[in-house]
């Protein structure tokens, strides 16, 4: 197979006739290299990735979808469909006669023998991901331009934005001197946090929080950033609270944290300012990040000062 082309720096994609720009911000792939070209609207749909699960319900393509990820868990309306994997055999996917299967990055680099015998067959296969809070917008146009209804990403990109704005009204009064300085913690067995552009980043920020890890090394165009105890510790007395993302990614507990060698010598440690939240809520492209960031206000103002 030819090498699969990840970083694209600008691109138009072609959704039943209609032109729709994206930028950087955005991954998106056939596998071979191609940007994805489509003249029609999906009606079969395998979705390989929890978000994109999610977006096609929030556009109400739920009787699209014909199979999702066995790693799926919302909504509940959802967890019926049959469910598939990347590990599984190119003879069940073909008997579930799918006319496009929804894949991400990490799929196309841990399995391209499947989607490119899924693609010789004559399936659609579309790797999709947004790098940054400016490619959700364009991630979501596209899922609706891959299911004809782009009136519905346009409807879910405005009710996100008003419900943001609403959100965070008392903290853009806030001086960002007066802000809680935070440490986010993405992977604690790696000691790793997230990239400043990233999607939780994002919702740490609107949230009222300042990010304190701010010059993280981005990992591969993730949303995963390098950092370690080190330069953790040598902050340590400038960090407010300390918040690590709970799930998959990072099974992790609070007694996990605080009795890391060597951590109670941060300010938020020796405070009882170590907060966990569910991932899903911080890190997936999807609606509910509204939600990350109301639960970040509560935690970062709890006497009230930002409210909802």
């Amino acid at each position: 197979m030819k090498i699969i082309v990840y970083v694209i720096v600008f691109f138009l994609f072609t959704w039943n006739g209609t032109v729709l720009a994206a930028a950087d911000s955005l991954v998106a792939t056939d596998g071979e290299g191609k940007l994805p070209t489509v003249a029609k609207s999906y009606n079969r749909i395998i979705s390989l990735y929890s978000a994109h699960t999610e977006n096609l319900v929030s556009l109400k393509a739920s009787d699209q979808i014909i199979g999702i990820s066995r790693s799926d868990d919302y909504p509940e309306t959802i967890l019926t469909k049959p469910r598939f994997s990347y590990r599984d055999g190119l003879e069940k996917f073909i008997a579930a006669s799918p006319d496009l299967v929804l894949v991400r990055p990490m799929i196309e680099r841990a399995c391209p023998q499947l989607l490119g015998r899924l693609r010789q067959a004559g399936i659609k296969v579309i790797s999709l991901q947004p790098t940054s809070v400016e490619g959700i917008f364009d991630y979501w146009r596209a899922l609706g331009g891959l299911t004809g209804r782009e009136e519905g990403a346009e409807n879910m990109i405005e009710s996100f934005k008003a419900e943001l704005k609403q959100i965070t009204k008392k903290v853009r009064n806030i001086p960002q001197e007066q802000r809680p300085r935070v440490y986010f913690e993405a992977i604690h067995k790696r000691m790793k946090t997230f990239a400043p552009q990233s999607i939780a980043t994002f919702v740490l920020e609107e949230a009222g929080g300042i990010n304190i890890a701010n010059d993280a090394f981005q990992v591969r165009k993730t949303n995963i950033a390098a950092y370690g105890k080190e330069r953790i510790l040598g902050k340590a007395m400038e960090i407010d609270f300390f918040i690590a993302q709970k799930g998959r990614m990072n099974p992790i507990n609070h007694e996990t944290i605080t009795n890391e060698p060597g951590f109670q010598a941060i300010r938020a440690v020796r405070k009882g300012n170590v907060f966990l939240i569910n991932e899903n809520l911080v890190s997936r492209p999807t609606l509910r990040i509204l939600e990350g960031v109301r639960q970040l206000s509560t935690i970062l103002y709890p006497d009230g000062d930002v409210d909802g």
